[in-house]
């Protein structure tokens, strides 16, 4: 599977993980691919076709362009970071970002992955009622993509009978709140939200055991961050980041898009936005969406495979999900009532 990243300077080739080999795409070094030798399961025909670029544009062609990319995507890159309140030492933006990339490859998945017992219908069902009880708890919204990310990697590596899922996803979000949140939620509270099917000491134990299965490591980059790092730099509107972050959402109900790095979930849910959306292009935009092209994150099949997954997801999206709620408000700007994502041939046709 592809991997990418950014690099401008040669120190920064050594910090590329066993298994995988660093090798530049540009001249100018910027962009920079992550290659895995193992295949990831039943993803492998959506990632082993040629690498792409995030968006159609290219900068191939213009050598004066791309002479200017490197300084400039980097300065761009940290501002974002810094507008988006990510970093507290500016100096240090575009190493952080480096370490996104990377490290976002540590932890695969795969769907083969996942108990028998355990369908996409049911995930679905069990991550709807996940992101009620976040809205519910006003955590923030990286509370809830951690909580995500530690339930697939637990059902993974737990045997957890299906009477105890519920807890299993309770916990998940307690212990992101816990690594996230500055204030949180009594246990006995959340024993209540879950009609008191399970006492205190049941969750308590169950939090001890994904700390000590997944060895303490809490560690993840949610595709969150990515998606606001890219509509920083293509300068979107307030719309299409709305309409991106609705659609990255629904993603998170969808077990195929398991196996895919957050930085291609954001990169094809911002991309769809945009074209669903369709505003009008200015110079300024069209310039800057340019730029945010020169950010490889896989292959172009990958990306389409998303994109039709999102679109097929959003136009199939019921009123009851706790995700189309929550984007149907007027802060949201009412995105998942968009006339656009109900038409499923169109947007897919858009993706082809």
């Amino acid at each position: 599977m592809a991997r990418t990243g950014f690099c401008d300077s040669k120190p920064l080739l050594d910090l590329h993980m066993k298994e995988r080999r660093l090798s530049a795409q540009t001249t100018e070094g910027v962009i920079m691919g992550f290659h895995e030798d193992n295949r990831m399961g039943s993803a492998d025909e959506c990632v082993a076709a040629p690498p792409a670029l995030l968006y159609p544009h290219s900068l191939q062609g213009l050598p004066s362009l791309q002479t200017l990319v490197p300084s400039l995507l980097r300065h761009e890159v940290e501002t974002a970071l810094e507008k988006l309140s990510l970093i507290w030492d500016r100096p240090y933006a575009w190493d952080m970002f480096l370490d996104m990339m990377r490290t976002q490859t540590q932890t695969p998945l795969s769907n083969a992955d996942l108990p028998h017992y355990f369908t996409n219908a049911a995930r679905a069902i069990l991550v709807d009622w996940i992101i009620q009880v976040h809205e519910l708890m006003q955590f923030q919204e990286e509370t809830l993509y951690l909580a995500i990310h530690l339930l697939n990697r637990s059902l993974r590596q737990l045997k957890v009978s299906t009477a105890n899922l519920q807890l299993l996803g309770m916990v998940c979000l307690f212990i992101a709140a816990k690594k996230e949140e500055s204030l949180l939620p009594e246990v006995s509270g959340l024993c209540s939200l879950m009609d008191h099917a399970y006492a205190k000491h049941q969750l308590l134990r169950m939090e001890r055991k994904v700390l000590c299965t997944l060895k303490f490591d809490l560690s993840h980059c949610p595709a969150l961050h990515f998606l606001l790092i890219f509509a920083s730099v293509a300068r979107c509107s307030a719309m299409v980041v709305w309409m991106a972050r609705y659609l990255l959402e629904l993603s998170l109900l969808e077990g195929q898009c398991v196996v895919f790095l957050p930085v291609q979930l954001a990169g094809a849910a911002l991309c769809l936005a945009r074209r669903v959306l369709q505003e009008p292009p200015t110079p300024e935009g069209e310039a800057a969406w340019c730029l945010a092209s020169s950010i490889h994150v896989g292959s172009e099949t990958a990306l389409l495979r998303i994109m039709q997954i999102l679109a097929s997801a959003a136009a199939e999206a019921h009123e009851t999900c706790a995700t189309f709620i929550k984007f149907s408000s007027p802060e949201t700007m009412h995105v998942s009532r968009h006339p656009g994502l109900k038409n499923t041939v169109a947007l897919l046709g858009v993706c082809s």
